[in-house]
């Protein structure tokens, strides 16, 4: 049986454990694991998790809190006692579902992209089914190309977000049967080859009238298609269109194009097709030849709907059902994948992890959870309503995960250097690593008489008795280099983070805007390991990307 779900048994046992007072029930494992590995044996899971069960069973509450945390912090949420909306039931699925994802790869997924991905993946699971991933990399405009490092992208962020497909397919390798299915149509006088300029067929279009091509004879236009495949045309000068109503009261699906000539380069088959399919046709062939049974996508694809309805009718074949889903958009962010692409290449964004382009990767340095994407994507559930989030409601979402398992640190932003006068000689103190947790342990942070504060808290409190968090108060001269320590008891006072300057570490944090911030951070985060995040207190939750002289911090959120 594959290693990944006995280790993934044994987290499920862990967490089920720390729910029901150490002990972990086998069966409840079960069900989860049989609802995430579809198609594994029963027999041989529950051997994997009565051992897993057992594992966990043996250890200690704290040693099972510890583990769980160490290994997959998300497990490590206390139930939620909120209702989460279902997902409706959809018309025809059953035995058999089967569902496609049909990114194109033009750069990273992001997080308006989540509902279409988490839905079909909810529905596949929901189901029991299939998710197929179908690249749709067919050559579109100049302005939106396929790139080659963006079908590795795509995966990486579905694996991320957790979606898992059990088919790879794409349309750059499907030219062969796409141009068997456009013969078909020519055959049967469903489509024909035109020759009309763009200004015509637009003119024509507007006007509801046939171009003197639509009534060329199945030999005519035949031979006109054959002559495009062997690349006798140029871009522009000849396409092939399907015979709709022209009279259609939408004038977009009037004779609409099917497939059009374009000689550029594509990053899998360099120019090895001269004839590329329009989307609405690549899928009308794909979906039947790919079996799917549902096709879930946003109501703003409606037009394909038709187009795809049409060419099954006009050859006498059943299709899929279609299931629609209005958008999703985030108020006060601007979310545009070409725009992302082009501020990487000119350098005025880093990368896709830049918290700018709200990629997933970008998602993912922040230290967001996936879950808490997912969760919110089903609270939103299936309808035809666009549908805006206040950007608060993702990070609400994702702290309910965080601020259980997230540790406290102190970091000081915009560092100013005081010395303490008449400082209590403690060695070391104390503080709690979550005050939730106390089972966490504690960290020690020396008690040294000369600390780095943050320039805004001295600037607001000098000549005001302030406590330096678990370690003593003090008086910060108005000048702002120095200060006097008051006493010791924790009194009412305003509490602020400070670092001991022999023991700093130097830390940047990329903020949300991609400005970066830098300041100094207490030592035991140098104990950190990568993307685990924690909270800077009175700073926000932060995710560590880099370990070296200067560690690299994302900001997540407050």
């Amino acid at each position: 049986m594959d290693a990944k779900i006995g280790e993934e048994a044994f987290l499920l046992a862990l967490q089920n454990a720390i729910s029901h007072g150490g002990k972990a029930d086998a069966n409840a494992v079960l069900g989860r694991i049989m609802a995430k590995f579809r198609g594994v044996d029963a027999k041989e899971a529950i051997a994997v998790i009565t051992e897993a069960v057992a594992k966990a069973n043996g250890m200690t509450p704290e040693e099972q809190v510890r583990i769980l945390g160490a290994s997959s912090p998300d497990l490590l949420v206390k139930q939620k006692k909120e209702k989460v909306a279902r997902l409706r039931e959809l018309e025809g699925a059953g035995p058999g579902f089967r569902v496609r994802l049909a990114p194109y790869p033009s750069g990273a997924l992001h997080i308006g992209n989540s509902r279409m991905l988490i839905l079909n993946d909810e529905y596949a699971k929901k189901y029991s089914g299939e998710l197929l991933l179908v690249y749709d990399d067919t050559i579109g405009s100049e302005e939106k190309m396929p790139r080659l490092d963006s079908y590795e992208l795509i995966r990486d962020g579905l694996r991320w977000l957790g979606v898992r497909w059990s088919g790879e397919y794409y349309k750059s390798d499907r030219l062969d049967l796409f141009y068997r299915w456009a013969s078909k149509l020519i055959e049967r006088g469903i489509a024909y080859a035109c020759m009309c300029s763009a200004e015509e067929l637009r003119k024509n279009r507007e006007d509801g009238l046939q171009c003197v091509h639509r009534n060329h004879s199945i030999a005519e236009n035949a031979a006109i298609w054959t002559k495009m495949l062997e690349g006798g045309f140029e871009e522009g000068k000849a396409v092939l269109r399907a015979r709709t109503d022209m009279k259609h009261r939408n004038p977009a699906f009037r004779d609409r194009v099917l497939c059009r000539i374009s000689h550029r380069e594509h990053p899998r088959v360099g120019r090895k097709y001269h004839v590329w399919p329009m989307l609405e046709f690549s899928w009308a062939v794909d979906d039947i030849e790919l079996g799917m049974t549902h096709v879930i996508r946003g109501k703003d694809l409606y037009t394909e709907d038709f187009m795809e309805n049409f060419i099954w009718n006009e050859l006498g074949i059943k299709g899929p059902r279609f299931e629609h889903f209005g958008l999703l958009r985030i108020s006060g962010v601007k979310i545009s994948k070409s725009k992302s692409m082009n501020e990487i290449a000119s350098g005025e964004y880093f990368g896709w992890e830049d918290p700018r382009t709200w990629s997933l990767q970008s998602l993912r340095a922040r230290g967001f959870r996936p879950d808490a994407i997912r969760n919110l994507i089903l609270n939103l559930g299936m309808s035809l309503n666009d549908i805006e989030v206040a950007v608060d409601s993702i990070y609400s979402e994702n702290r309910k995960i965080l601020e259980p398992v997230a540790d406290r640190y102190f970091f000081v932003d915009n560092p100013v250097e005081i010395k303490i006068e008449d400082a209590p000689d403690l060695g070391h103190v104390e503080a709690a690593l979550h005050p939730d947790f106390p089972e966490r342990g504690r960290r020690k942070i020396l008690a040294s008489d000369h600390v780095y504060v943050s320039s805004g808290d001295v600037s607001r409190f000098s000549g005001t008795e302030i406590r330096l968090k678990d370690y003593c108060n003090i008086m910060i001269d108005a000048e702002g280099g120095k200060a006097k320590c008051t006493g010791r008891e924790n009194r009412e006072v305003q509490k602020v983070q400070w670092v001991p300057v022999e023991e700093s570490v130097p830390c940047e944090v990329i903020m949300v805007d991609g400005s970066r911030v830098r300041g100094y951070a207490e030592g035991a985060v140098r104990n950190l390991e990568p993307d685990r995040p924690v909270q800077f207190e009175r700073f926000g939750f932060v995710n560590l990307r880099e370990k070296g002289d200067r560690m690299l911090f994302y900001y997540t959120h407050d």
